[in-house]
């Protein structure tokens, strides 16, 4: 049974950590010009104590509009203070508030379980403040940028605006990406869940997680055994395998479905081509067009990595050099976005419509009312069984006579491994051939803008119940390189509904539709060509789909008793999102 905690003593015991902690510097803070409360404790509606942090400038006392960031990452030996004194010095309150369980809170840790509704009465006690004029604003990214959108689960009047970068959603882009587990959360769950700070010499033994990884494909055993192989129990990888469909334990995390209508505030989000979970931030803007067509959204987007887009992108992204005009000043638009809807300042000049985007290799911005709107048409190619060359054609024609691709996995081989899907490196000199099929078209005629999420329709059939399958999308440039342009990766069973999964019928063709691919725009040069990728997902980084009726985290290397035997049919397709010219 967890023990009652005396608030009051609480209170009293972080009071005397941090005069302890500060003692040294007394004579530093007195010359300081900033109020520092750094020991601010907020009781929730359901008795938990969350960890609060509120900087303000010394000589003014006016109420201000105040600048939130929710949080599970503790750093406050001067990373966390240096973001709230930016805020003081940009004529905000800064306040930041930390997940429970995180820095003098003494709660248990659960990521992404109880931020929805923390969040919202940390906002309630800020509007009740004195320095408060009754606005709040959040800004952040990756957690921090799920957190403002579960803030949104229920509108709280004081909160005004949110400006998410890369954020998470839960359930859609990790610890799974479409119903598919992947590893890089595993060791993340050490990171931010065994201690009230921050798990640095576990979060970043990559070797000793490495090695696990490892083992556990060479001995196949089940995946929810990952643990037992490290040797240190993983409660939150327990709890999140416990559900692989997208249930109400994820759907209760964030704003779903018929939530979004009641989002009316302007939103700013900026993203990245290469963030490693765009379809999680772009998740909650499609929604959000979807249940609420008026809503004021807005959206940057460039060749950025899931850090790049926090900071000021990167001058070369995974061996890619990205355009001289690619890189932006996240900060400096944050500000900007504040001071146009929290005091009638002027809008960010990069914002020239509700969707804001870097076209890569065309060294320019474009502009669109909305993702849907980046194309204006799509260009329909078949996967089809006609050789060309060394792969198979990619043709806008359908094939008159119906035919297949046979390929064979042999889940119990692990010195072979499957779906090099990844964009890293972007440009690349050659692709594995080894397995899987590729398909290509003919030379592009004229160049050609790529504008948006490629999607499409597998027809296939099995010898099994189930399979991960992975697409990926790639210019052949006139020089040969082959330039990473987007993926998708996900489970057949859930292809049609990521609520419930449905299984597949043995050696009966079903349609696989899909369709939630990374977001991308890229100039195509005449005489390039594309190319479509498809094979089946079997390698060491995620979750190993044997085929069988099993929850697919229980299914072991015993399961690989037959190899899985796929027909791809060659009236299975992918729709290109383009950009025609007038």
């Amino acid at each position: 049974m967890k023990p009652i905690i005396n608030f009051a003593f609480l209170l009293f015991m972080a009071l005397n950590i941090y005069s302890q902690q500060t003692k040294k510097t007394k004579s530093e803070d007195s010359k300081s010009i900033y109020n520092i409360q750094d020991s601010v404790f907020v009781k929730t509606r359901n008795g938990a104590i969350l960890s609060v942090i509120v900087v303000r400038k010394k000589e003014d006392e006016t109420a201000k509009p105040v600048l939130l960031q929710s949080t599970i990452y503790v750093r406050d030996k001067g990373r966390d203070i240096a973001t709230l004194k930016e805020s003081a010095d940009n004529g905000y309150v800064g306040v930041i508030v930390y997940a429970r369980g995180k820095r003098f809170s003494s709660d248990e840790i659960f990521p992404y379980e109880n931020d929805g509704n923390d969040t919202y009465d940390v906002v309630d006690w800020i509007s009740k403040q004195k320095w408060c004029n009754g606005s709040v604003g959040m800004f952040g990214g990756s957690y921090n940028g799920f957190t403002q959108w579960a803030a949104c689960k229920k509108m709280h009047p004081a909160l005004k605006t949110i400006v998410p970068y890369v954020a998470n959603r839960p359930g859609l882009g990790l610890p799974m990406e479409n119903n598919v587990f992947v590893n890089p959360n595993y060791e993340w769950a050490f990171y931010v869940g065994n201690n009230q700070y921050l798990d640095t010499i576990a979060g970043y033994d990559r070797q000793r997680f490495r090695k696990m990884q490892n083992k556990w494909w060479e001995t196949g055993v089940a995946y929810k055994k990952l643990d037992s192989i490290d040797g240190t129990p993983n409660r939150l990888f327990q709890r999140w395998i416990n559900h692989p469909s997208f249930d109400k334990y994820w759907q209760n995390m964030a704003p779903y479905q018929k939530e979004f209508a009641d989002i009316n505030i302007p939103i700013l989000a900026i993203d990245g081509y290469y963030n490693d979970s765009q379809n999680s931030s772009l998740y909650y803007l499609r929604e959000l067009q979807k249940y609420n067509p008026k809503a004021n959204q807005y959206l940057i987007i460039g060749p950025y990595s899931h850090f790049g887009a926090q900071r000021e992108g990167e001058a070369t992204i995974n061996g890619y050099k990205v355009d001289a005009n690619a890189l932006i000043n996240t900060k400096k638009i944050t500000y900007q976005w504040f001071d146009y809807i929290l005091k009638n300042g002027t809008k960010p000049e990069i914002l020239k419509d509700k969707v804001n985007y870097q076209v890569m290799g065309a060294n320019e911005w474009r502009s669109a009312p909305s993702i849907e709107n980046m194309s204006n048409g799509f260009i329909t190619m078949y996967l089809t069984n006609s050789k060309s060359d060394k792969f198979f054609s990619l043709n806008t024609n359908k094939p008159v006579k119906k035919g297949f691709l046979l390929q064979e996995v042999d889940f119990a081989d692990r010195e072979n491994i499957n779906n090099d899907y990844y964009p890293d490196p972007i440009v690349r000199n050659e692709i594995d051939t080894s397995n899987g099929f590729n398909f290509i078209s003919e030379p592009l005629k004229e160049a050609m803008l790529i504008n948006g999420s490629f999607l499409g329709e597998i027809k296939a059939s099995i010898n099994k119940m189930d399979m991960d399958i992975g697409v990926t999308l790639y210019e052949v440039m006139p020089n040969g390189e082959y330039f990473h342009l987007s993926y998708f990766i996900g489970r057949a069973s859930y292809a049609n509904d990521i609520t419930q999964r449905k299984l597949l019928k043995p050696n009966v063709i079903e349609t696989i539709p899909f369709s939630n691919t990374h977001l991308v725009s890229k100039k195509l040069s005449k005489g390039s060509r594309l190319l479509v990728h498809l094979n089946i997902n079997k390698n060491p980084f995620s979750e190993l789909n044997y085929g069988t009726e099993k929850i697919v985290s229980e299914e072991t290397i015993k399961d690989a008793k037959e190899p899985l035997k796929i027909k791809w049919y060659n009236d299975s397709f992918v729709k290109i999102p383009i950009l025609k010219s007038p």
